[in-house]
């Protein structure tokens, strides 16, 4: 999303409201090659160099972890992720389509012989065959990850799937002392819905962004989940203050959130670049063209 062109003090902010309301881990962006991303046309948090990282958090010396997101096949992750004891983050979270499996389990061990806490995102899961989904399970399960998330990348999953998904993910994960993790998008007005409905059937790692922020329909609420979970080391005041002081200004440049044109790609479990496309136009098209291109696909 905006390339990452977020400015020091936004992310300080979401930062310093991440410490103050007591949650457990901010993402505070990727760890991805320069040689595939231009530094000149991206921020600095889709590299997140230590230097970097440390010039907002210091030395991190609060109770909240940090971690960064690798993509496989776009990360320099051997040279570029150093060794945990000379870094300030907690946590690597490898980010892969099912045919990068494989790469994913190298780049979980180099983070994990580095040092650090692991997770695996297993993007697009409403469009992964069952068979491959569960070899590719079996195989994290084998692995040094600690967390198997759940991705619902296109928004298309109802409550159902969600139920049937973390389940399954469950099955492999508990039998090799495994957590799982739920991260949803929400084209579909879903994500807290199936983030709760995947609390209850037994994901303890949830991802949320302040006010839903993210590319295209954005993701679950971190205020909404605050709210829900009732816990009295969680605080919603420092959320809504970000939300005030530095997320709502960025709507004046920036689009996210639900959208009629999301929704389409979400119902027809679709990714969502063609609803982005779209959504750039100066007029943003004619809606209903969109859903007969998008159907006759």
């Amino acid at each position: 999303m905006n390339n990452h062109l977020f400015g020091d003090e936004t992310v300080a902010d979401v930062y310093q409201a991440c410490v103050n309301s007591g949650i457990d881990y901010m993402e505070i962006g990727y760890k991805n090659s320069k040689r595939i991303f231009s530094p000149s046309e991206h921020g600095a948090w889709k590299f997140c160099t230590e230097d970097d990282i440390r010039r907002i958090v210091g030395d991190n010396d609060t109770p909240l972890k940090l971690s960064a997101m690798a993509d496989a096949e776009k990360s320099d992750y051997q040279e570029d992720i150093l060794p945990s004891d000379e870094s300030v983050l907690d946590m690597i979270r490898v980010a892969s389509y099912i045919h990068q499996v494989p790469l994913a389990l190298d780049m979980i061990k180099d983070a994990h012989d580095k040092g650090y806490e692991t997770t695996i995102n297993l993007m697009a899961i409403s469009i992964i065959q069952e068979r491959d989904l569960d070899e590719a399970l079996e195989l994290l399960a084998d692995s040094e990850v600690e967390t198997l998330y759940v991705v619902d990348s296109f928004g298309a999953l109802y409550s159902e799937q969600v139920h049937y998904f973390v389940d399954k993910f469950l099955k492999y994960a508990e039998q090799s002392g495994k957590q799982v993790g739920m991260h949803a998008h929400n084209n579909q007005q879903l994500a807290f819905a199936n983030t709760i409905e995947a609390t209850i059937v037994g994901a303890n790692m949830l991802d949320a962004s302040i006010a839903g922020l993210g590319r295209g329909a954005g993701n679950c609420q971190l205020e909404l989940l605050v709210s829900f979970l009732h816990n009295p080391k969680l605080q919603l005041k420092p959320i809504l203050e970000c939300i005030q002081q530095s997320i709502e200004p960025l709507r004046e440049k920036l689009m996210w959130g639900f959208d009629v044109s999301y929704l389409i790609t979400g119902l027809l479990n679709q990714h969502p670049r063609a609803a982005m496309e779209f959504n750039a136009k100066g007029d943003k098209g004619n809606i209903t063209e969109f859903f007969d291109i998008m159907n006759a696909k």
